[in-house]
């Protein structure tokens, strides 16, 4: 870079996300973790799954964890442990990835999508009530790219109406609201321990998080063929569990996680300085009442395409959470919602791009970055 914070050459490139540095640091530990699970022989229902759940039931605030096979599972079991099923509808926003939508329709209740807040990106707790019906049973409350829901506004609608409400935190591990940890705002919670989470496992798994122990009893029982002790079955169940090597590697990295969504949140706050360009739109700092994680950070610009491509050739890698809103997806097209008819989650999906943000990346890397945006012209 030249003084002035031009850029002198373009030869560098810079990965969406890189997991090595993370795994680097705990190489040993997570080879150690393995070795633990081969020796004792045991890989489904053992010890390391059981001492996780307590361990991230504590982390976040709440009573009880119950290890699933991912995050889509948990939110579809959470569901039918409530009771949700057919001729029922959840509202859920639009601009959230489809395993939200899925997990809905998987327990056999029908999903209402409304809009999400222009600045937050989250669901709008304004817009819920208009969408609310007799069968209504739950609202989804997902704490997109990092940052907790409205909850309390959602907590007063959904006690207003006599709904559950539920958070989808696949993208929260560690994210606070009023100094509460996401998966204990709600009836239950439902986390995803894909490989890219803030806590990611070397493979799928994911849990549910609530304090209600009936809740969780009947969450663990679906996930294990409707099984409340062996061979002996209470409900129609399915298999999905979280296995005793996730688990181990899980426990190994959550000992590092707040340490590293710091460091998350040190690259975003420098991204929030830094970037000075008028045609980007930030997303929302962190704060005392807001603990965003920035799962991802994720500007907005009216050439978001254009923005993408020069990115590209730069040599800086992006993605876009979410291109297409739920209501348009062509898995949904039966639920006849027009373009046109959720405007705020089709501008955000016509206009999002996530930048690179990973535990691990280094100052030149975000420096790179960030001239590179600085230096984009719209139409240019």
């Amino acid at each position: 870079m030249t003084e002035d914070g031009s850029a002198q050459g373009w030869d560098m490139n810079v990965l969406f996300a890189d997991f090595r540095p993370m795994h680097e640091e705990v190489r040993s530990e997570l080879d150690e973790a393995y070795r633990r699970v081969m020796d004792r022989s045991r890989f489904i229902q053992g010890e390391e799954c059981a001492a996780f759940e307590r361990e991230f039931a504590a982390y976040c605030g709440a009573g009880h964890c119950v290890g699933v096979a991912s995050g889509l599972d948990a939110l579809c079991l959470l569901l039918r442990a409530l009771g949700i099923g057919a001729g029922d509808e959840v509202i859920l926003p639009s601009n959230t990835f489809i395993a939200t939508a899925l997990a809905v329709t998987y327990a056999g209740a029908v999903p209402v999508f409304v809009e999400p807040e222009w600045e937050s990106c989250n669901i709008d707790p304004g817009r819920i009530e208009p969408a609310v019906t007799e069968r209504t049973k739950a609202i989804i409350a997902v704490h997109l790219q990092g940052r907790a829901a409205d909850m309390d506004a959602l907590q007063e609608i959904a006690k207003r109406h006599r709904l559950f409400l539920l958070e989808d935190a696949a993208q929260a591990h560690g994210a606070t609201y009023k100094g509460r940890r996401a998966g204990a705002l709600s009836d239950g919670a439902a986390f995803s321990f894909y490989p890219g989470k803030n806590l990611g496992a070397l493979g799928d798994g994911g849990c549910v998080v609530t304090n209600n122990k009936r809740l969780a009893d009947k969450v663990r029982a679906l996930g294990n063929y409707g099984s409340d002790f062996k061979y002996h079955h209470i409900y129609k169940g399915v298999n999905s569990r979280l296995d005793e090597l996730q688990a181990a590697f899980l426990r190994v990295k959550l000992l590092r996680l707040d340490r590293w969504n710091r460091e998350r949140q040190k690259i975003a706050a420098r991204y929030l300085t830094e970037i000075k360009n008028p045609c980007i739109k930030l997303p929302l700092p962190s704060s005392e009442e807001y603990g965003h994680l920035y799962h991802v950070f994720a500007v907005r610009c009216e050439a978001r395409d254009e923005l993408e491509r020069y990115l590209s050739e730069k040599g800086v890698c992006t993605v876009k959470h979410y291109p297409i809103p739920m209501h348009l997806q062509e898995a949904y097209r039966d639920l006849r919602l027009p373009a046109g008819s959720l405007p705020v989650a089709e501008k955000i999906s016509r206009t999002i791009l996530s930048l690179p943000l990973f535990y691990g990346m280094t100052p030149d890397e975000a420096a790179y970055v960030i001239t590179a945006i600085n230096e984009f012209q719209c139409g240019g």
